[in-house]
């Protein structure tokens, strides 16, 4: 494996768009399938602001980037190229060539692959609240699962801004007793909603957020419009999702209410030779279900592939047995030796 600052491999079995853990899983099991894949890293991880990850077996509580150069380093026995760069453009297939896609860098460079993965994640949008960007992945969260532990027993706050923070405030209240739903004005519970939360003993608070406030370069209270204090230790919040708008929106993607990439059982897409896989299909998804997402498109698409390879021997033995001659570009083959670019 080699990280690649100006040349690009001629053409790859795939070009995944995404270096993170679910674009590194799917290099991982394709590059020991044989298949030459090219990684596209724009550096960007979305759990980049978070100390540790969690819930990944033999890893948890290892630094986000650890994790990749880890991933990484598992790549360099097989047929795998990161290459450092940022996607402009997924296109059709190259001139001449017939089928596959083409991928252009923000710097002008191309790639041709056979099938494109989008695992390129997204872009958390936070809310509009003064300090939220410097809190975040610190003191301001989003997933008990992946934070609960941390700030157990602490007093703890939960941002309302959706119907799914109920869920969530009550989720944080396995982690500790004094929990406050600041529930946004223009929100109403439900009956159900209020008995619940009652029952648990979340207590609610109505008023708008505006600020984090912090003491000792630690969050101390979530401070509302009208000057009014909600002392914690932490605070919870489901945060919007941004998708990069120039890969979801890919002629024949299709895209949910989230504007997320939607996808088969599989990871295929609406468009044709092109799957996608992790956070840009699924939010909530976390590191360990990414992993295992990725692992399973890329054993999808590995078969893909194959039937493919197996069409292609078949003309190529029938226009032989024709006195044909040879098609000029022929699918990369798996048999076919690795590439010399290395």
């Amino acid at each position: 494996m080699t990280s690649v600052p100006h040349s690009l491999p001629a053409r790859c079995d795939v070009v995944i768009v995404g270096g993170g853990i679910a674009g590194l899983s799917a290099a991982t099991v394709l590059g020991r399938a044989r298949r030459r894949v090219a990684v596209i890293d724009a550096g960007r991880p979305r759990n980049a602001p978070a100390g540790h990850v969690h819930g990944f077996p033999s890893r948890d509580g290892i630094a986000p980037m650890e994790l990749l150069d880890l991933c990484r380093s598992d790549l360099e026995r097989y047929d795998v190229e990161l290459i450092d760069g940022e996607v402009a453009h997924l296109g059709d297939g190259r001139p001449g060539n017939g089928d596959g896609r083409t991928v252009r860098l923000a710097d002008g460079r191309l790639l041709h692959g056979r099938h494109v993965v989008i695992a390129s994640g997204l872009r958390d949008v936070l809310p509009d609240v003064a300090g939220a960007e410097e809190r975040w992945g610190r003191d301001l969260l989003q997933c008990p699962y992946c934070h609960g532990w941390e700030v157990a027993d602490r007093p703890l706050a939960v941002l309302g801004t959706a119907q799914s923070s109920v869920q969530q405030a009550i989720l944080v209240r396995s982690f500790s007793r004094d929990v406050t739903l600041i529930l946004a004005e223009e929100m109403e519970l439900s009956a159900e909603d209020a008995r619940s939360l009652a029952a648990m003993g979340v207590q609610v608070v109505s008023g708008t957020a505006v600020r984090l406030q912090t003491a000792d370069d630690a969050l101390s209270a979530v401070v509302l419009a009208d000057g009014r204090l909600v002392p914690c230790r932490a605070v919870f919040c489901e945060p919007g999702a941004s998708v990069d708008p120039r890969l979801a929106g890919t002629p024949g993607c299709r895209r949910d209410a989230d504007g997320c990439i939607e996808t088969d059982a599989e990871g295929r897409t609406g468009a044709d030779r092109v799957w996608a896989v992790g956070n840009v299909t699924d939010p909530s998804s976390q590191v360990v279900a990414a992993a295992g997402d990725a692992y399973r498109l890329a054993v999808a698409l590995n078969a893909e592939l194959l039937e493919e390879d197996i069409a292609a021997a078949v003309r190529a033995a029938e226009s032989r047995a024709a006195g044909e001659p040879a098609a000029a570009a022929a699918p990369v083959s798996a048999a076919e030796p690795a590439a010399a670019s290395r």
